[in-house]
């Protein structure tokens, strides 16, 4: 179905559910594409393609709203979709903050992100890849067995309508490569680790043997990892693990939490939450950018955003609903699908580096720990206590001086974000990106 195919439809939808009843709609409609393929030990273990669709319809009568989607778009069931949208609607209990975007508020110039690669990858791409990634990680002396390659192109056409005046589709793409390895074995044990590429065109990822070969030295340089005992000391997280604090932040400083009263920052905006001069950055139009998009999911314009400045956070992240329960308007935030309504979510984030280099930051620490890898979900976002298991290497002396497993990083994130200090070496790589950070007086539980 074109482009223009897919508009009318969702068009001719909007208007049947108007007809019917409802005071506003909306539509929208997802249809994607997924291609993987995987690798262990040299032999194939998946290949697969799949292909989805879905449409939603949303309707509003009067603060009365009910979502209801389907995968089929025969006459018979979206004559059925309208129906039974509209018959929820008018029993549902009424929300107060429901309803459409303010026409004022809706995207007009809408720009060219370049988010969509046209050429989607042959299946045996995917396969020389994976096989290129596998044999670079095992080939890494000390490397002694293999969780396998993995590499994944998707591609998904979004179209939404609504009964305010709003229409638009767009398409995005992504791609990915992966490897996952084991090194050791004997007395010095095993030790297991990673690596991983993606973006938004395939030509952009990095090459199979650059993953394959940082997954395999990951592994070894991990092996004859200590446990420590426990301590208070400086700890400095690797870029791969620093970007979850943002999401941790996202998290607390999303406004449907907020109006909800279980953030951790509820009571903080305009206040400062973390070091003067830290700058954090919403960028959802970022060419080429993951999370890149040209409007949000209730047709409202996006802008580049400053989440913080200056250590001062600046703004939550809202969608319609969320905005008029805080009595505030709007920021583009709005994030949807077709079976559930709006809801708030970031586009590109990061945090602006800072003016020293990792070996300079690591200079002064007498005594500290250096975090790749942390495990579990112990964040709690009410509180913003915050204990994770976590993996990587010990500094002794200013300098990284033998690897640890079995500990726990423990603190609260409302001090560990007034501590923390951003080197200069931000990359963006994941669409939320962070570069190395230092964060100081947090708890090192071991032994």
């Amino acid at each position: 179905m074109s482009t223009s195919d897919t508009l009318g439809l969702l068009q001719d939808l909007v208007g049947r559910a108007r007809a019917a009843g409802a005071d506003a709609a909306d539509a929208v409609q997802v249809d994607s594409v997924a291609l993987s393929a995987g690798v262990r030990l040299g032999r194939l273990e998946r290949l697969e393609r799949s292909e989805s669709g879905d449409l939603g319809l949303r309707v509003l009568i009067g603060r009365r709203q009910a979502m209801v989607s389907s995968s089929d778009r025969s006459p018979a069931a979206l004559s059925e979709l309208v129906e039974r949208a509209v018959a929820m609607a008018r029993v549902v209990p009424e929300d107060p903050h429901a309803g459409l975007a303010d026409p004022a508020e809706l995207a007009t110039d809408l720009p060219d992100l370049d988010t969509c690669d046209a050429e989607e990858p042959a299946a045996g791409t995917l396969l020389e890849m994976v096989g290129r990634a596998e044999d670079a990680a095992r080939a890494v002396p000390g490397v002694c067995n293999s969780e396998g390659a993995d590499a994944g192109w998707g591609r998904s056409a979004v179209a939404f309508v609504a009964s305010n005046g709003f229409s638009h589709a767009y398409a995005v793409t992504s791609g990915s490569l992966s490897a996952a390895v084991l090194a050791g074995g004997g007395d010095r044990g095993m030790e297991r680790d990673y690596d991983y590429t993606s973006a938004v065109y395939m030509a952009d990822l990095r090459s199979p043997e650059d993953v394959g070969r940082e997954a395999g030295h990951r592994a070894v340089r991990r092996l004859g990892a200590r446990k420590m005992k426990t301590c208070q000391v400086p700890v400095v997280l690797d870029p791969r693990v620093s970007r979850g604090l943002l999401g941790s932040l996202l998290g607390a400083i999303n406004g449907a939490g907020v109006a909800r009263g279980t953030s951790f920052l509820k009571d903080r905006l305009g206040q400062r939450i973390f070091a003067p001069g830290i700058r954090i950055v919403d960028d959802p139009h970022r060419r080429r950018g993951l999370r890149s998009r040209p409007c949000d999911g209730e047709g409202v314009a996006t802008r580049r955003l400053t989440l913080v400045e200056d250590g001062v956070l600046s703004t939550w992240l809202l969608d319609c609903r969320s905005a008029r329960q805080l009595g505030m308007k709007t920021t583009g935030h709005a994030s949807r699908g077709t079976a559930s309504p709006p809801s708030p979510s970031a586009s590109n984030v990061y945090l602006e580096p800072g003016a020293v280099t990792v070996a300079e930051m690591l200079h002064d620490i007498p005594s500290g720990f250096y975090v790749t890898e942390l495990f579990g979900q112990g964040v709690n976002g009410v509180t913003g206590d915050y204990s994770r298991g976590a993996a990587g290497f010990w500094i002794e002396g200013g300098e990284i001086a033998f690897p640890v497993a079995e500990v726990t990083v423990a603190g609260n994130l409302k001090d560990m974000f007034l501590n923390l200090t951003p080197a200069s070496d931000l990359v963006m790589r994941y669409g939320i990106d962070c570069p190395t950070v230092r964060i100081d007086g947090l708890t090192v539980a071991g032994r």
